[in-house]
């Protein structure tokens, strides 16, 4: 497979563009998912407040678990 077969693919192609189009999507994610992981870690004795929230929402779950 040569570079201008790679090349015709992915940018003048649906499908190639499709690919690309994932590929941005799901490193993006990734990205945002490590800086929000990082800032956890950074922040993790911040005191919540009622307008705080949580991408992963797993802090609430344990909230409601003890009152019940």
């Amino acid at each position: 497979m040569d570079f201008d077969s790679v090349y015709h693919f992915l940018f003048e192609t649906y499908a190639g563009l499709g690919v690309l189009f994932a590929f941005a999507i799901v490193i993006c994610l990734l990205a945002c998912v490590i800086m929000e992981r990082r800032t956890r870690k950074i922040y993790k004795n911040h005191e919540k407040t009622e307008d705080d929230w949580s991408f992963f929402d797993d802090d609430d779950d344990e909230d409601e678990e003890e009152t019940k």
